[in-house]
């Protein structure tokens, strides 16, 4: 039998006209964009069919776009594939909310909502104090971990062997950057970002952000849902909570999370939603396993079609 996670690609993934053929030729996603534009109060499906760029990445609108697709993708693969549940979920940073959703520990609507809150506050936090966000390939955990002791910046994301992300205040991140090339990093590539999530300089936030989370239902997973922080499954609505507010400033634990679920024998990983990122960042993790991509109506069509 196959063991099969989904998996939720988060900030990045996101680009003018994402889902548009999804919700044209299905009526379950058309459903989930209408959803969200009512429980939002605002046009995000406008705002993803037809942008402008700026406004589609903007993080308080890019979080709810990304969810949204997800679950509109998520909602077509459950009508073609009912007979299809997933053994494991995860999410990549934000995501964690579209694989909550998929795994009914969070409604769709209140996930919209807290997913707002928190790219509203992540934004205040990022204009109180403006930091910045580097991917450094080709060096190791450690060196990198000591490089950012050394400049006073933080880990954000361990994606991949190799492939790390690196979050915090301007200055500081261009000594670390400075670092890293010195001390043998491949490549350093800026990201186009104004704030340094997953650091301490989004502390400013998380009093209403943890409110919010306080306020909002939620159940424990049909399935596992395995955590960005800890990597391991979200066993409680407690552990979730805390979870969802230790997030804003931990490291995104992805290469953990993969070999978690890999080694609990996973062997097959459905990245959905925009873009095929975390297919590819799983395949690095793990040459021996699947990983495929389905966020629009080819991939779709192409998944639904398999048994």
């Amino acid at each position: 039998m196959t063991i099969i996670a989904f998996v939720f690609p988060g900030q990045g993934s996101q680009y003018v006209g994402m889902a548009q053929d999804l919700v044209a030729e299905y009526p379950v996603a058309r459903a989930v964009f209408e959803q969200a534009d009512a429980a939002l109060g605002i046009p995000l499906s406008q705002i993803c069919f037809t942008g402008p760029e700026n406004v589609v990445t903007d993080t308080i609108n890019a979080q709810p776009a990304l969810l949204t697709h997800s679950i509109a993708a998520l909602r077509v693969i459950q009508t073609s594939r009912p007979d299809l549940a997933p053994d494991f979920a995860a999410g990549h940073s934000f995501a964690e909310y579209s694989a909550l959703v998929a795994a009914d520990a969070l409604d769709f609507a209140d996930a919209l909502k807290i997913v707002r809150t928190r790219g509203k506050v992540m934004k205040e936090s990022g204009e109180k104090a403006p930091g910045a966000m580097a991917a450094v390939l080709g060096m190791s955990d450690t060196d990198l971990e000591a490089v950012c002791r050394e400049a006073g910046v933080q880990i954000a994301n361990y994606n991949a062997p190799g492939q790390i992300v690196i979050s915090g205040a301007k200055d500081s991140l261009e000594s670390a950057v400075n670092l890293a090339k010195q001390r043998g990093a491949r490549r350093v590539v800026p990201l186009a970002v104004s704030i340094a999530a997953h650091s301490r300089l989004m502390e400013p936030g998380i009093a209403e952000f943890a409110a919010a989370v306080a306020n909002t239902p939620m159940r424990v997973p049909k399935f596992p849902v395995i955590a960005n922080v800890s990597a391991r499954p979200l066993a409680s609505v407690d552990e979730i909570r805390k979870e969802l507010v230790a997030q804003l400033t931990s490291p995104v634990q992805w290469v953990k999370s993969v070999e978690y679920m890999i080694a609990q024998g996973a062997t097959k990983f459905v990245e959905i939603g925009p873009k095929d990122v975390l297919a590819g960042l799983i395949r690095r993790i793990n040459k021996d396993v699947h990983a495929i991509s389905v966020g629009d109506v080819a991939s779709v069509k192409a998944f639904s079609s398999q048994k």
